[in-house]
C-alpha cells in the first residue's frame, strides 16, 4: 500500500503545542479511571475508558499529522480500523485466530457483535509500536520490521486482556494459562498487527513522540492493574514485556541516534 510522504520531519518537541492537549487531556482519563469507577460503577468505567480511548487515537493521529500528509494519516488509521474490526468480528464469531470469546454488552455501540471503539482502539497503540520496531530495526523494513511491530503491539495485551475480562468487557469461552486467557490469543495478536504493518508499511515516523506514547501507556497500566485493579501477575509480566521493548529500543539507540530524545 503507497502513502504519499511528506518530506517535512519538524523536531518532535517543537510539535507538541500541536497534540499537546489531546496528550494531557488522555493522561487525565487515564488517572481519573479508577476514581470514576469508585463512584459512578461499572457504566461510568466503560464511559471513561471509551473517551481515554479516544483521547489517545487523537493524539497519536495528530503526532503522525505532524509527520504524514492528511490522506496518507487518514487512509492508515482507516485501513487499521475496518481491518481490525474484520480481525475482531471473525474472531469472537468462529474462534479464529484469537480463540472464542463473546463481546459483553458493556461497551457501546456495536457493530456485528463487536462494540466499535476495540477496533478504533488498534491505532491508539499500533503506531507507537511501529515506532518503537522502528527504533529497534533501524529504519528497516519488511518482514523483520513487521514482525518487531507485531511484539511491541503484543506486548501491550500482556496487560490489556486480563484487564479488559476482569472488567466483564468480554468473556472467553475456554479460559486459558495467561491469568485466564487463552495462548493462542497472542498467537492472533502477533499474526494480526504483524499482518496490518506489512499492509499500511508505514514510512517516516515520528519516531520519538509514539515511542512516549508507549512509554506512558506502559507506566500508567502497571500501575493501574499492580495498585487499583488487584492484577498484580498481568501487571508484572507487562510490566516487563513492554519495558523490555522499551529497553531493546533503548540499547539500539534511542537518546543517541539523530532522531534521540535529547539531541531531537
Amino acid at each position: 500500500m503507497n502513502f504519499p510522504v511528506s518530506h517535512s520531519r519538524p523536531h518532535w518537541w517543537k510539535t507538541i503545542p500541536g497534540y499537546g492537549w489531546s496528550l494531557a487531556a488522555w493522561v487525565g482519563a487515564m488517572v481519573l479511571t479508577p476514581i470514576v469507577a469508585a463512584l459512578w460503577g461499572d457504566a461510568a468505567r466503560a464511559g471513561i475508558v471509551s473517551a481515554g480511548v479516544l483521547l489517545q487515537i487523537l493524539t497519536v493521529v495528530l503526532i503522525l499529522g505532524n509527520s504524514w500528509a492528511p490522506r496518507r494519516t487518514a487512509l492508515a488509521a482507516a485501513v487499521v480500523a475496518l481491518l481490525a474490526w474484520g480481525a475482531e468480528a471473525l474472531g469472537s464469531t468462529t474462534g479464529f485466530p484469537f480463540g472464542r470469546y463473546t463481546y459483553t454488552a458493556a461497551l457501546q455501540p456495536q457493530i456485528g457483535h463487536v462494540p466499535l471503539i476495540i477496533p478504533l482502539a488498534w491505532m491508539m497503540m499500533l503506531p507507537a509500536a511501529w515506532a518503537v520496531a522502528d527504533q529497534i530495526t533501524r529504519g528497516q523494513r519488511g518482514l523483520r520490521f513487521a514482525l518487531v511491530s507485531g511484539l511491541a503491539f503484543t506486548a501491550w495485551d500482556l496487560f490489556l486482556d486480563p484487564q479488559m475480562v476482569h472488567w466483564g468487557f468480554w468473556v472467553w469461552e475456554e479460559p486459558g494459562g495467561y491469568f485466564g486467557i487463552p495462548w493462542l490469543n497472542y498467537a492472533g495478536w502477533l499474526a494480526v498487527s504483524t499482518l496490518l504493518t506489512l499492509i499500511v508499511r508505514p514510512q517516516a515516523l515520528p519516531r520519538q513522540p509514539l515511542i512516549l506514547i508507549y512509554a506512558i501507556t506502559w507506566g500508567l497500566e502497571t500501575i493501574g492493574l499492580i495498585f487499583f485493579w488487584g492484577l498484580v501477575g498481568p501487571g508484572l509480566v507487562g510490566f516487563v514485556g513492554m519495558g523490555g521493548m522499551l529497553g531493546w529500543a533503548w540499547q539500539r539507540g534511542l537518546g543517541k541516534g539523530r532522531e534521540g530524545i535529547i539531541n531531537g
